[in-house]
């Protein structure tokens, strides 16, 4: 029988070295990717001239796709009884990717690139979130993932921040991405790619050493799974069917006026207000709860959204997009360490590619229903630039009542 290896004293202030390292490795990633895959949206709008409907295929499909790795290389961990190595194999995907953007002429070529990008993220992300539980205290779970969250968003914070700079410098506060401005942010956003697989292949550890458990491949049955883990993915994905794509936040933005400077310094806001929060939201959920943060974070979402939707000036985006950040915080980490804490040991990989993969097949369709809704399609004009908000604000609002409702004991504090 497989047993996890005894846990070692915190490295920092109740935060394992295992989760200090792996923040840093998820700092490193979020340099990278900020500066080449956020700003992406406007490069396919304003350089290649792709509208809407199609920005939300490519980032549905992308999502969507990782989504069936991200269920099959958490159970792999589970039946190998080890993480790291797929851990490694995801990054290295996604860091040896993106580069590639550098030479994109068309649509169908970024698609591509999304989909190994996305592929590496499901490849990684449900063993890595199980490599953290397993190397976190029970105590101290909602610490230790509010932190890897704040760690992975003050990556966010440094490689915004560098792409304002390469934004003012190439093009300063015009409305529209010229292309050799987003050339240069994919060839700023390389290095720290790389020194990220350099940095978890030397300084991550494996938690686990015994034989390969017995673990069932995964099934649509969701069979052995605790009640409260079923009922909070099917809620989950219906939040998630309001969670499109954040392209096309950035692209609300820009329709409502602002330049491609100043959306860049809003995300880096949006990320300073996420980082800032994401530990103490983890720290105050492991006294008080997970369910609250998620309840309160939901319902925050939809009243962002509303804001979106109503908006008729530039003006109050910023305020929106802090609000944002909050709800991140309370929300990313938080709903993490609540699958943690509702399945078993044994089934944390399992479950962590269950729970990505279903809010990533959900990427598709919501996605595709944002560009739908604003742009439209073919002969169909579409209902304008609110419709996509008006929509996530209702099912959002619809999700966390169901929350309330359904899962009045999920997420109690130990």
């Amino acid at each position: 029988m497989q047993t996890d290896v005894p846990k070692k004293a915190p490295f920092l202030a109740g935060i394992s070295r295992n989760v200090f390292v792996l923040g840093l490795v998820s700092l490193l990633t979020d340099i990278s990717s900020e500066t080449t895959i956020t700003l992406l949206p406007f490069f396919l709008a304003n350089v290649l001239g792709i509208g809407t409907a199609a920005i939300g295929l490519i980032e549905g499909v992308a999502e969507s796709t990782a989504s069936l790795t991200k269920v099959f290389s958490g159970w792999l961990s589970d039946r190998l009884g080890k993480r790291k190595a797929l851990v490694i194999v995801g990054y290295g995907l996604s860091s040896l990717s993106k580069p590639l953007l550098y030479f994109a002429t068309t649509w169908g070529m970024v698609l591509g690139i999304r989909f190994a990008d996305r592929v590496g993220k499901g490849v990684r992300t449900s063993p890595r979130d199980a490599l953290v539980a397993d190397s976190s205290p029970d105590d101290k779970r909602g610490l230790n993932f509010g932190f890897h969250r704040a760690a992975d968003t003050a990556g966010a914070f440094v490689g915004l921040a560098l792409a304002a700079v390469v934004v003012y410098l190439g093009q300063q506060a015009t409305l529209s991405m010229e292309r050799p401005t987003y050339q240069w942010l994919v060839i700023l956003g390389t290095i720290p790619g790389l020194l990220a697989v350099l940095l978890l292949i030397l300084g991550v550890k494996e938690t686990r050493r015994q034989a390969p458990a017995r673990v069932q491949a995964p099934s649509l049955t969701l069979r052995g799974f605790d009640l409260r883990f079923k009922l909070f993915l099917a809620i989950t994905v219906l939040f998630a069917m309001a969670n499109s794509s954040d392209a096309f936040l950035l692209l609300r933005a820009q329709n409502l006026g602002l330049p491609v400077l100043h959306v860049t310094l809003l995300l880096v806001a949006f990320n300073l207000v996420y980082t800032l929060l994401a530990i103490p939201a983890g720290t105050l959920s492991d006294r008080f709860g997970r369910r609250p943060f998620l309840v309160i974070g939901w319902l925050l979402y939809s009243a962002i959204y509303l804001g979106f939707a109503t908006a008729s000036g530039p003006e109050v985006v910023w305020g929106l997009f802090l609000l944002y950040g909050v709800y991140y915080a309370m929300t990313e980490g938080v709903g993490r360490a609540l699958v943690a804490d509702v399945v078993a040991p044994e089934q944390r990989g399992t479950a962590y590619g269950v729970y990505h993969g279903a809010i990533g097949f959900t990427a598709l369709p919501a996605s595709l229903m944002a560009g739908l809704l604003w742009q439209g399609l073919g002969g169909w004009a579409g209902f304008g630039a609110a419709a996509p908000f008006y929509f996530g604000a209702g099912t959002a609002f619809l999700a966390a009542i169901l929350f309330m409702v359904a899962l009045p004991a999920v997420g109690k504090g130990r």
